[in-house]
């Protein structure tokens, strides 16, 4: 027999394809590269692994060709909300083909956006199972907010509008609430999203007890992008997070898994905000119902006891109308000390009402600050013990108006 040639047998591989597999085919299959070409080329490659061990079963190479990439990337991603990105598990619909240069490809003309969202769905439903069985799915939900959650530590991109409209919308409440943020920033899009928010959550807790809560913003993009916050490692972290965690990642359409483990979930930066102000303004109301109480208690105390002191006179004049004469200098001096006693006792109560006003005012923390009080930080932790400092210790200063820097001696 003639020997062939690696092109004469590679032909005769082509046309056995061709003949055996003539039609399409559903594929099911995980992503593990997705490349794009100048030329608007997409290619990947597919495989196949053991659900018990990860291994690798099965690899193919696949392209899209550009006419039809252009059509099927922005339909699957906008029926996902997932970007068409390597780590997904799709069913396309391929044709086989071998080429005697580059070999046995599979070329995709078709995607199925709905068994993709059911693998997600059901990735999702997993990591919040093995999070509730380490019992940490609602340890951040069940941490108390606090009543003046003022200094808020946020975690965004620095060039993303949605952080500016969420301190836009805070500064310019019209309460005139002042708030404390400080930004550490974080990729909030790509395969980044991950490691970069958990970097982020890690600095705020070197220095947690200076905070309230934490905000995660994203503002607007493509819901595409979301894919980032649907990790068990992001999600684990949060959830354990020793302080309240407030998402507004900026869509409506789905929970992610860090909304779901997160405190507090609002839409958007500036619900996020919105939130923030509600809850100030909430606790004012109530402290202004307090002093109201705390008024009207003590208004009723001062009408009872003149409506006593009253009848109190009224019955006066029956009592000792029979007396003698010489006691009359008597019932004057019991007289004149009654109204002693009574204006006496008046007073002390307006005394007390005095003090309790001043503590009710004494709880405004600006007010504090006006009168000289001052926050003394080291390496951004509050000092409370004089025994804490040793010479050469710099330390901050933050005054009603301003900061300063000193050193102990």
């Amino acid at each position: 027999m003639k020997p062939l040639s690696l092109y004469e047998l590679n032909t005769l591989v082509r046309r056995a394809v061709e003949r055996s597999l003539p039609e399409d085919y559903w594929l099911q299959a995980e992503l593990s590269d997705v490349r794009t070409h100048s030329a608007g080329h997409c290619y990947v490659e597919f495989v196949q692994k053991d659900t018990r061990g990860n291994a690798l079963l099965a690899k193919a190479r696949g392209v899209i060709w550009a006419n039809v990439y252009r059509l099927l990337r922005p339909y699957f991603e906008r029926e996902t909300g997932q970007t068409f990105a390597a780590g997904i598990k799709v069913l396309v619909q391929v044709k086989v083909e071998f080429h005697e240069l580059y070999g046995y490809s599979l070329t995709i003309t078709d995607i199925d956006p709905t068994y993709t969202v059911g693998d997600m769905a059901r990735r999702r439903r997993e990591i919040l199972l093995r999070l509730e069985e380490e019992g940490v799915l609602t340890l951040n939900k069940e941490l108390p907010m606090p009543v003046l959650p003022r200094r808020i530590a946020v975690i965004s991109s620095p060039s993303a509008a949605g952080y500016g409209d969420f301190c836009s919308q805070l500064s310019a409440n019209p309460y005139g609430f002042v708030y404390e943020t400080k930004l550490f920033p974080a990729v909030m899009q790509g395969e980044q999203v991950e490691s970069s928010v958990v970097a982020a959550l890690n600095k705020i807790n070197e220095t947690f007890d200076c905070w309230d809560a934490v905000v995660i913003i994203r503002g607007g993009g493509a819901v595409s992008d979301l894919a980032g916050f649907d990790t068990y490692w992001l999600a684990y972290n949060c959830a354990q997070f020793p302080l309240p965690i407030i998402t507004g990642i900026g869509h409506e359409r789905d929970d992610t898994v860090l909304d779901l483990v997160a405190h507090t979930r609002v839409k958007t930066p500036t619900a996020a905000a919105e939130f923030l102000i509600n809850c100030v303004h909430e606790t004012a109301l109530r402290l202004n119902e307090l002093t109201d109480s705390v008024l009207d208690s003590v208004r009723q105390r001062l009408e009872g006891e003149k409506l006593r002191l009253s009848q109190l006179v009224l019955r006066l004049p029956s009592q000792f109308a029979l007396r003698k004469l010489r006691e009359e200098n008597n019932l004057q001096s019991y007289w004149q000390r009654l109204e002693n006693a009574t204006l006496h006792a008046l007073t002390d109560r307006r005394h007390a009402l005095q003090l309790l006003q001043q503590r009710v005012e004494g709880c405004d923390f600006e007010k504090l600050m006006e009168r000289g009080f001052s926050i003394t930080l080291k390496e951004g932790r509050l000092v409370t013990d004089a025994d804490s400092l040793k010479p050469g210790d710099l330390i901050q200063l933050r005054f009603h108006k301003g900061e300063a820097t000193a050193e102990i001696k």
